[in-house]
């Protein structure tokens, strides 16, 4: 099995101040593979879905997240890994 073959997602808590919002949001979802379902704007929290296809991938993707100016915390919530093309009942 190649590492192309699987496909990985995650979920994460990003913690920002509430007037960082706009500006953290516009990085993340600059980011590829990356999506921003839930914002809570009172308490500064992001709720992000990142894909990708491989762990390093991912990995890379979530070191990216913390990196970004603004952020002040993130928290992996979710992550599961599937090969592409498997039957699911």
């Amino acid at each position: 099995m190649s590492e192309n073959s699987d496909w990985h997602v995650c979920s994460l808590i990003v913690q920002v101040k509430p007037e960082d919002i706009p500006r953290v949001s516009k990085a993340l979802c600059e980011l590829p593979g990356t999506e921003i379902p839930g914002v809570n704007e009172t308490e500064g929290k992001l709720v992000v879905v990142m894909q990708a296809e491989n762990s390093d991938a991912l990995f890379a993707q979530i070191e990216s997240t913390r990196d970004l100016v603004g952020v002040l915390a993130v928290s992996l919530v979710y992550h599961q890994q599937d090969e592409q093309g498997e039957d699911t009942p």
